[in-house]
């Protein structure tokens, strides 16, 4: 065995105390991190229901206006008139649809950071605790080769 071997197996590294907590955060990111993409997706979904709307609102006008042209009676104009009154309710109801995801999405947003941070922070103390330990260990090591080489001049000296 290696002398740098033998002096790992002996150095047994102290875990960072903190580690359940660090798992903990690291899970806790992690759902944020899905639940933020889940918001964004229903935020983008809203978003392209709003838009389909619009279009078919527009489209659905621009066929009015040509029945107007061609001529149009009175049972069809208010049968078209009423249609536009459900599309723009349809309209409003999804813009209002659209800014609550928007909010949704800001809100968990807001979250995802928080998590991040306290993330961040516990990776840090866990990285500084290992930086730790390394110099805990080359410490040790020092030692030892220290009193390996005062060893073998002692056996010099004696001979």
């Amino acid at each position: 065995m290696e002398y740098r071997q033998v002096i790992n197996a002996i150095i047994v590294s102290r875990p960072f105390p903190l580690q359940t907590v660090l798992d903990l955060m690291r899970s806790r990111n992690d759902a944020a991190t899905q639940h933020l993409a889940s918001l964004i997706a229903a935020e983008r979904d809203a978003q392209k229901t709003l838009v389909m709307l619009l279009q078919y609102r527009d489209e659905y006008s621009a066929r009015f206006r040509q029945a107007v042209q061609n001529g149009l009676g009175q049972p069809e104009w208010r049968n078209y008139q009423e249609f536009l009154d459900r599309l723009d309710e349809a309209v409003r109801q999804q813009e209002q649809a659209a800014k609550l995801k928007a909010a949704h999405t800001a809100v968990g947003q807001a979250e995802w950071q928080r998590q991040r941070s306290r993330l961040s922070a516990f990776d840090t103390l866990s990285q500084r605790h290992r930086a730790g330990e390394v110099r805990r260990e080359l410490r040790h090591e020092q030692k030892l080769q220290d009193e390996f080489a005062a060893r073998g001049r002692d056996e010099q000296q004696e001979q």
